[in-house]
């Protein structure tokens, strides 16, 4: 049976709740670039001040061990910077057009959504938390794809009825919390020939080890165990900030999980490029990405 949270807890979720209503008024306000470019200001003076960039620093010296302090200093600002951004420019969502001729969004790689089209068994785009990861899935709904975003549950569910109806109305109606039920409903959504949008690159403890920056690391199988399933391509994504609110979204060639005797390796040899992809952009653009995940073990 569960609990019903206490009345300290319940206050303090419609506070976060109320607070981040605010926020979104707030930074709707300004416009696009110049909210962009407050959150990016805010996120630079606020972020280094939290316990929790810690992590981040440690992370980078055991990932990039080649750079120097004052590198990665202006990496974390770099990603404060991305991460402030990224919250602001959830308050304008409806401004990004990815094939509009003004469009803040330059998409390449467009002929891999193509061709898992044209194959009609659907496919799982695969991304990380790079630039602002909530426009990912953006480039496949506005090709008119049937896309499913897949996204864990934030601990509050009021903030999380709140972040969840801005993805149903400015990025695609289908979303999915992670879960049982949730898994149930991925199954249903690939037997139609459907489309996936998922971030990996988070540490999952009852997942399957395979390398990430050279060092083992828990990490979710689902994409892969899905895809062999159903013989369906997983195509990596990558979504770079170029400046201000300015993008460029990368689709890259497909991965097919190989269809051997052995379900366990088939699905670690997927897992392991997916994380390959990953690193190989993370190490191109360290700041892009969100080092705060406790993603390694120590």
């Amino acid at each position: 049976m569960t609990r019903s949270p206490s009345f300290a807890r319940r206050l303090r979720r419609h506070a976060e709740a109320a607070l981040m209503r605010l926020a979104l008024r707030v930074f709707r306000l300004p416009g696009l670039d110049r909210a962009s470019a407050l959150g990016g200001m805010l996120g630079q003076a606020i972020g280094p001040r939290l316990g929790v960039n810690r992590v981040a620093r440690r992370n980078l010296r055991a990932c990039l061990p080649q750079i120097s302090e004052a590198e990665i200093a202006a990496i974390v600002r770099g990603m404060w910077d991305n991460l402030g951004r990224t919250a602001a420019e959830c308050a304008h969502l409806d401004r990004f057009q990815c094939y509009a001729a003004d469009s803040r969004v330059e998409v390449r790689g467009v002929e891999f959504i193509e061709q898992a089209a044209a194959l009609g068994k659907g496919a799982i785009f695969v991304g990380g938390h790079l630039g602002n990861w909530e426009l990912q899935p953006l480039a496949v709904a506005q090709r008119g794809l049937a896309v499913m975003e897949i996204y864990r549950a934030a601990s509050n569910p009021l903030a999380d009825t709140i972040i969840t109806s801005l993805r149903r109305r400015h990025v695609t109606p289908h979303q999915i919390a992670k879960g049982g039920a949730g898994k149930r409903m991925m199954l249903r959504w690939l037997q139609q020939k459907n489309y996936i949008a998922m971030l990996v690159d988070q540490k999952m403890n009852d997942g399957i080890e395979a390398p990430f920056f050279g060092r083992p690391s828990m990490c979710p199988p689902a994409a892969a165990q899905l895809a062999r399933r159903f013989g369906c391509p997983i195509i990596p994504v990558t979504m770079h900030r170029t400046r201000g609110a300015y993008f460029v979204q990368t689709f890259e060639a497909p991965i097919f999980v190989p269809q051997t005797g052995d379900r366990e390796r088939d699905v670690l040899a997927a897992v392991s490029e997916i994380n390959a992809r990953l690193e190989r952009f993370i190490r191109a653009h360290p700041s892009q990405w969100l080092w705060l995940h406790r993603r390694w073990p120590g």
